[in-house]
């Protein structure tokens, strides 16, 4: 495996699971409550009950015509229309092992039961059966369109995504979610915002994959990717997922190590990495793994330890990773140099590992010195030249340089004395801590405590006496 490698079912993966559920919806069928059913006082008066004269035969026979149908459709009551019913029916008779899901589609549909029925459009999407062949673009093309004004955007940006999957072509999925963009501005839906730009962004996301990084780039910094998604208050998880996740294989593609690091982690922010299928878990730890040892501004590997997506390494030929990043996070030469050693193999597997194997040793070196600062106590960081050379393995010479590297970063703030072969740190890029450093942490401030018992007794101790004095 090669860095970088594209973790494969996502956007199925991205519908199954990041598709919130919608509030639930008054049932359409249920009959209203009529005058006739309360009190004959409470009753208006100048209305009386009338029984419901049973409709005649030709009465029936007229609201069966499919052009009846079609009719009444067109003036604002939902009623499939032949051509959908046949398809269906169609449908389960031709796949005896789909016949129950069919049925159940026409069933949620004559109810007019929009909700339920999105809501099994989902479970179908997410079944192997309808995974193979055209059967999820046949179910859009002849069923979905029938009623997709009458759903909620957002999910029905969820099926198109899903739908654009099974297309064989990358043109003609991005013309097909292209005219699902078109139909939700023109319908000027409440919410539509977030169905179009979640749309776009897998839109440019086959632009990435065709290599089309200046259009891809166009949509997702400009006004209708970056743009939107901040202009919204309260974006949806799947929106906010996909726009990171887009980002992310953008700056991926571009090779941008540090960029696709801070845009896988914005992603994971969104999702649940447990319900994203395994092998897409596991490619996506190795790539955020190596683009934190190799981004030039990322010195803090704490958040990516302690996520559980680091957990998809374990028992795979990956898990040399996980110790990598934390000799790395602890700033520790010895141990990086053993696993080196020990992992030479794996690690001259990696091309973008062993073209930038000097960047590595510096960027070690620097969270080697950080280690230095963090453990030495507040009162007590002025740290000797030697001191530092010592433990990150250079000449006092090689520690001048690197404290100019440190400073230059803003990693640090302070003034080295070469007379007396000093630095003095006052400030240190704050990080972010996993228990052990929480628990030295802790043990510090304890100390402190004591510090200011003992100060607070002395003073106690001497005020008297200075009270007698004056």
């Amino acid at each position: 495996m090669t860095f970088f490698d594209e973790p494969r079912s996502f956007q199925t993966g991205l519908v199954r699971t990041l598709s919130l559920p919608l509030p639930r919806t008054r049932d359409r069928t249920r009959p209203k409550r009529s005058s006739s059913a309360l009190p004959v006082a409470w009753s208006h008066p100048a209305r009386s009950w009338k029984p419901r004269r049973a409709r005649s035969g030709a009465a029936r026979a007229l609201r069966s015509d499919p052009q009846t149908r079609v009719a009444s459709k067109r003036h604002g009551n939902v009623v499939m229309s032949a051509a959908v019913e046949s398809w269906l029916t169609a449908q389960a008779s031709g796949s005896p092992p789909l016949a129950a899901q069919y049925d159940a589609l026409r069933d949620l549909y004559d109810r007019k039961l929009w909700h339920q029925l999105t809501m099994k459009l989902e479970e179908i999407v997410a079944m192997p059966d309808f995974q193979s062949g055209d059967r999820l673009v046949q179910l859009y093309h002849n069923f979905v369109v029938d009623f997709e004004h009458k759903i909620s955007p957002l999910k029905l940006g969820h099926l198109a995504v899903a739908v654009s999957s099974r297309y064989a072509d990358r043109a003609a999925a991005g013309a097909f979610m292209g005219d699902v963009i078109e139909k939700l501005v023109e319908n000027k839906q409440p919410g539509c915002e977030e169905p179009v730009l979640y749309l776009r962004m897998h839109v440019a996301l086959l632009r990435v994959h065709e290599g089309r990084s200046a259009e891809a780039r166009a949509t997702i910094e400009g006004a209708d990717g970056k743009g939107a998604l901040d202009a919204m208050p309260s974006p949806d998880p799947s929106v906010s997922a996909a726009y990171h996740y887009v980002a992310s294989q953008y700056h991926k593609a571009k090779q941008a190590f540090a960029e696709f690091y801070r845009e896988g982690m914005l992603y994971l922010a969104h999702v649940s990495c447990e319900t994203l299928p395994e092998t897409t878990r596991r490619d996506l730890a190795v790539d955020l793994s190596l683009a934190a040892l190799l981004g030039d501004d990322v010195y803090g590997f704490a958040e990516l330890i302690a996520h559980p997506i680091l957990g998809a390494l374990a028992g795979t030929p990956f898990s040399w990773l996980t110790d990598i990043l934390n000799a790395f996070n602890d700033g520790d030469l010895h141990a990086y140099d053993a696993l080196c050693v020990a992992h030479a193999d794996a690690l001259n597997a990696q091309p973008a590992l062993v073209a930038h194997e000097r960047k590595l040793r510096e960027k070690i070196t620097i969270l080697c010195l950080l280690q230095i600062v963090f453990a030495s106590p507040a009162d007590e960081r002025e740290i000797a030249l030697q001191t530092i050379a010592d433990r990150t393995k250079l000449t006092v010479d090689g520690v001048e340089y690197l404290l100019m590297k440190a400073l230059s970063a803003r990693l640090i703030e302070g003034v080295i004395d070469q007379v007396a072969g000093k630095v003095n740190v006052t400030w240190v890029q704050p990080r972010v801590l996993l228990p052990p450093q929480i628990a030295e942490l802790g043990g510090r401030l304890d100390g402190w405590i004591e510090k200011v018992r003992a100060t607070g007794a002395a003073l106690s101790e001497e005020v008297p006496q200075l009270a007698s004095a004056a």
